[in-house]
């Protein structure tokens, strides 16, 4: 256990040492490298650069499935380069909202071979040609080998990296003169000139300011040098000001604004970025005939700023639209908010049958939420009385909580406490519990803005709620159309598959059916009906009635049947159909199609091919169709894979490209049992699909007399 300190150290530093280089060879003004801890679903931010941590808050963790450029760029295995801000709002409208600034952005993954360990995304200021230079291509390609490599030996030590607490920032690149001659002239140098001058941190913090700036602003150097301008001026207390800030820093181009120190004198505010900060001359102007933007002098803003909190409010209203489940909003609350607002434990609870459900938590003992789950909506705990009441209630200190409620007393770690009532439309759907690990204030701003997060967040969750009810019944539905069990036929090995499509409502009209016809015959169907609605998953339900009904006849005929029946329903859908006639004792196949994807045939021996069968008419579109049938030989140890197109359908790719890599896959699995296979087959397809539409699969391998 002695060595486990330096090789994490030594892991790290070489992360950094990538990444700065990363930055140093292309130019690029931030810099953020993501891992992917093994199993995973979700992107991990390690290692930062060029802006403070702060700025990144909202984007710590992303999930895979989220619309961003680093997580298209681990998923797809490829660079996503965006030329500049229109680009990004056309591909990735949300974080074009957060972030309305100049600038361009790659996103590369960090690939092992072709096995994702993370991504790194670079920004350039928004002065970057519109095209990626091949040497920072390159700059990019290098930087991720070597982040690659580092994981990979990592992983291979049994010592994965995986993201703390939070990401390491490196320090920037600063320019300080060589000597303190130096220094002393540069400084002369800003006394004599005009107006006033200080610098800036990356976190926005004064370092330094003149006296002429000192007397610009009406305050001593000493009382302001380490405070942010807009806390410890009141009249620079307005969100544009700060926002000025965060654009200078992410686009590193000149920004200016101008403001009003009261009572009369106009200040004009040029701010000069670079990687170790922010150089700022301020002049005094003549008034503007419309002042532009308003300025305010309240009081100075709650931790955290105005302007940022308005950044991670509109990062979370953007996020919380693609929550679907109540899962999602639960992890969406998790990866985005908690981190962004210094939040150490959060738990959602609804109601249910008049009594308290926790929908999901983080941070808070498994003891205290006994005392909550199943608690009746009567109880005295503030929990229920806000969800019933819908009037939040703030604990500024442990005390003041235990006070009210004596289970605290499990969760003594926490010294402030938030319960946020969940709106929706007006009446409460939940609560919101917010621990906090130091006494909080509470001002009225930061009521305020919790107050707007928890009803974005109950619409959210109103939402999903709806959802999951609709995905519920869906999943019921088509649980009762689909096979529950495959018959054990006497010859056979057969398994079947079924996986939903991973966006969408989680319902098709994918079906499968196996029919045993008697000792020595048997039939499989396999079809795909147009949609992904419940009016699809109706008709799929007819139609594998319709075919198991006529199954034993030649198959033209069960196909004709079939296409009669839906041409007379018109239901106003397609459906492709594959059905095959089993002769087990004259190890023979007769199959027929209508518009479905090629089966698939193995033979004894291992060698695979795709059976391009003569076509049909998808049934549904001409009552008169007819379906040609053909026959194959099936001897002991061959196997049929029929399966829909949600197998094989990959966009950009070939489609007979696609089967035949599927045709690849199954003739690997020669000497394997099909239920095995159909499971390898399924992991392959997770892999190499995009998960878009729904996934059939069929498999069947006659048996020799000695499994008879």
């Amino acid at each position: 256990m002695g060595n486990v300190g330096p090789v994490t150290d030594s892991v790290d530093d070489l992360l950094d040492a990538a990444v700065a280089r990363a930055v140093r060879e292309t130019g690029a003004a931030v810099a953020m490298l993501y891992v992917l801890p093994p199993g995973s679903p979700t992107l991990r931010l390690a290692v930062l650069a060029g802006v403070p941590q702060e700025m990144a808050d909202p984007w710590l963790r992303v999930p895979l499935s989220a619309p961003m450029p680093v997580a298209d760029a681990v998923k797809d295995r490829h660079l996503v380069w965006l030329g500049s801000q229109e680009e990004l709002a056309r591909s990735y409208p949300r974080p074009a909202l957060v972030l309305p600034y100049r600038f361009a952005l790659a996103a590369a993954p960090v690939l092992a071979g072709t096995e994702a360990l993370g991504g790194l995304v670079l920004l350039w200021p928004g002065s970057h040609p519109p095209q990626l230079a091949p040497r920072e291509r390159a700059a990019v390609h290098d930087c991720c080998g070597e982040a690659a490599r580092v994981l990979h030996e990592a992983r291979e030590k049994g010592r994965p990296v995986g993201a703390g607490a939070g990401p390491r920032v490196l320090p920037p690149v600063t320019t300080a003169p060589s000597a303190r001659a130096e220094a002393v002239a540069a400084a002369d140098f800003v006394a004599r000139l005009p107006g006033g001058c200080c610098t800036l941190d990356t976190h926005g913090r004064i370092t330094y300011l003149t006296d002429a700036g000192a007397a610009l602003v009406g305050k001593p150097a000493d009382e302001l040098v380490g405070t942010l301008p807009w806390e410890s001026l009141r009249w620079l207390a307005d969100p544009h000001f700060e926002d000025q800030y965060r654009g200078a820093m992410i686009s590193r181009e000149p920004m200016s604004f101008t403001a009003l120190r009261p009572p009369d004198q106009w200040l004009s505010f040029c701010l000069y970025p670079d990687a170790s900060g922010i150089s700022v001359y301020i002049t005094p102007v003549a008034a503007p005939h419309s002042p532009t933007p308003p300025t305010a002098a309240a009081a100075p803003p709650s931790t955290p700023g105005r302007a940022v909190a308005l950044y991670q409010l509109m990062h979370l209203a953007a996020t919380l639209t693609e929550a679907v489940g109540i899962r999602d909003v639960v992890e969406l609350i998790s990866e985005q908010f908690v981190p962004a607002f210094r939040i150490q434990a959060f738990a959602v609870m609804t109601a249910a049958e008049g009594r308290l459900r926790i929908d999901g938590h983080r941070g808070f003992t498994a003891e205290l939420m006994e005392c909550f789950e199943g608690a009746p909506l009567s109880s005295h705990a503030p929990v229920a009385h806000v969800l019933t009441t819908g009037v939040p209630a703030f604990y500024r200190t442990f005390d003041a909580f235990k006070r009210t409620f004596e289970p605290a007393t499990l969760q003594q770690d926490l010294a402030a406490w938030a319960f946020l009532p969940l709106l929706a439309s007006g009446r409460p759907v939940g609560t919101l519990v917010l621990g906090y690990e130091r006494t909080r204030p509470f001002e009225p701003e930061e009521r305020a803005l919790l107050t707007s997060i928890a009803g974005l967040i109950a619409q959210a969750l109103d939402r999903a709620r709806l959802f999951d009810t609709k995905e519920q019944l869906a999943h019921s539905l088509q649980a009762h159309l689909l096979p529950h069990t495959l018959p054990a036929i006497d010859g056979l090995d057969v398994a079947a598959r079924y996986l939903p499509a991973t966006r969408g409502m989680g319902i098709g009209g994918d079906f499968y059916d196996v029919i045993r016809l008697d000792a020595t015959t048997a039939a499989a169907a396999i079809g795909d009906v147009q949609g992904h609605n419940v009016k699809a998953a109706v008709l799929m339900g007819q139609v594998r009635t319709a075919v198991h009904a006529s199954a034993g006849a030649p198959p033209a005929e069960v196909l004709e049947r079939t296409n009669r029946l839906l041409t007379d329903l018109d239901p106003g859908l397609f459906t492709s159909c594959l059905y095959v006639h089993l002769d087990l004792a004259g190890h023979r196949a007769l199959l027929a199609t209508a518009g479905h994807p090629p089966p698939l045939l193995r033979r004894p021996g291992g060698q695979t091919e795709v059976l391009r069968l003569p076509p049909g008419l998808l049934l549904g579109i001409d009552r008169a169709a007819r379906y040609p049938t053909t026959e194959i030989p099936l001897p002991p140890g061959a196997a049929l894979a029929l399966y829909t197109d949600g197998l094989v359908e990959v966009p950009g790719t070939d489609l007979d490209a696609s089967t035949a890599a599927l045709a690849g896959q199954f003739a690997r699995g020669t000497g394997r049992s099909m239920d095995a296979l159909a499971d390898s087959l399924v992991r392959y397809a997770q892999h190499a699909t995009p998960g878009s539409d729904d996934i059939a699969l069929l498999l069947i391998e006659a048996l020799g007399k000695e499994h008879g």
